[in-house]
Protein backbone atom coordinates (compact mmCIF):
# COMPACT_ATOMS: atom_id res chain seq x y z
CA UNK A 1 0.00 0.00 0.00
CA UNK A 2 2.76 2.25 0.66
CA UNK A 3 4.52 1.81 -2.69
CA UNK A 4 0.98 2.66 -4.18
CA UNK A 5 0.56 6.17 -2.27
CA UNK A 6 4.61 7.18 -2.88
CA UNK A 7 3.96 6.63 -6.84
CA UNK A 8 0.53 8.21 -6.53
CA UNK A 9 2.51 11.24 -4.76
CA UNK A 10 5.17 11.29 -7.36
CA UNK A 11 2.67 11.31 -10.03
CA UNK A 12 0.97 14.50 -8.80
CA UNK A 13 4.17 16.48 -8.17
CA UNK A 14 4.96 15.33 -11.89
CA UNK A 15 1.65 17.43 -12.75
CA UNK A 16 2.05 19.78 -10.77
CA UNK A 17 5.73 20.64 -12.02
CA UNK A 18 4.44 20.66 -15.47
CA UNK A 19 1.43 22.91 -14.88
CA UNK A 20 3.57 25.63 -13.14
CA UNK A 21 5.95 24.99 -16.01
CA UNK A 22 3.17 25.43 -18.83
CA UNK A 23 1.91 28.54 -16.70
CA UNK A 24 5.72 29.92 -16.90
CA UNK A 25 5.56 29.50 -20.44
CA UNK A 26 2.13 31.33 -21.32
CA UNK A 27 3.25 34.56 -18.92
CA UNK A 28 6.09 34.68 -20.67
CA UNK A 29 4.48 34.66 -24.18
CA UNK A 30 2.30 36.87 -22.84
CA UNK A 31 4.50 39.66 -21.34
CA UNK A 32 6.71 39.23 -24.81
CA UNK A 33 3.67 40.33 -26.64
CA UNK A 34 3.01 43.10 -24.55
CA UNK A 35 6.29 44.34 -25.04
CA UNK A 36 6.27 44.18 -28.34
CA UNK A 37 3.02 46.00 -28.33
CA UNK A 38 5.09 48.78 -26.30
CA UNK A 39 8.17 48.24 -28.90
CA UNK A 40 5.62 49.13 -32.22
CA UNK A 41 3.73 52.01 -30.48
CA UNK A 42 6.57 54.17 -29.52
CA UNK A 43 8.25 53.23 -32.76
CA UNK A 44 4.73 54.81 -34.04
CA UNK A 45 4.91 57.77 -31.65
CA UNK A 46 8.44 58.41 -32.93
CA UNK A 47 7.37 58.54 -36.28
CA UNK A 48 4.67 60.95 -35.92
CA UNK A 49 6.87 62.84 -34.25
CA UNK A 50 5.04 62.79 -30.58
CA UNK A 51 7.81 59.95 -29.42
CA UNK A 52 11.54 59.67 -29.32
CA UNK A 53 14.11 57.71 -30.13
CA UNK A 54 15.33 57.01 -26.59
CA UNK A 55 11.91 55.72 -25.80
CA UNK A 56 11.72 53.39 -29.29
CA UNK A 57 15.49 52.11 -28.33
CA UNK A 58 14.43 51.43 -24.76
CA UNK A 59 11.48 49.72 -25.63
CA UNK A 60 13.51 47.44 -27.84
CA UNK A 61 16.01 47.05 -25.12
CA UNK A 62 13.53 45.48 -22.76
CA UNK A 63 11.92 43.34 -25.56
CA UNK A 64 15.60 42.10 -26.30
CA UNK A 65 16.13 40.97 -22.41
CA UNK A 66 13.15 39.51 -22.64
CA UNK A 67 13.91 37.50 -25.37
CA UNK A 68 17.33 36.86 -24.14
CA UNK A 69 15.70 35.58 -21.12
CA UNK A 70 12.70 33.69 -22.31
CA UNK A 71 13.17 33.04 -25.71
CA UNK A 72 11.36 34.42 -28.89
CA UNK A 73 8.72 31.24 -29.10
CA UNK A 74 5.54 34.03 -28.49
CA UNK A 75 7.31 35.72 -32.29
CA UNK A 76 5.85 32.42 -33.87
CA UNK A 77 2.26 32.09 -32.11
Amino acid sequence: MAGFLDRAKEQAQRGLTQGKQKLDEVQAQRTGADLLKRLGAAYYAERRGSGSPEATQQALQVLESHIAANGDAFLRS
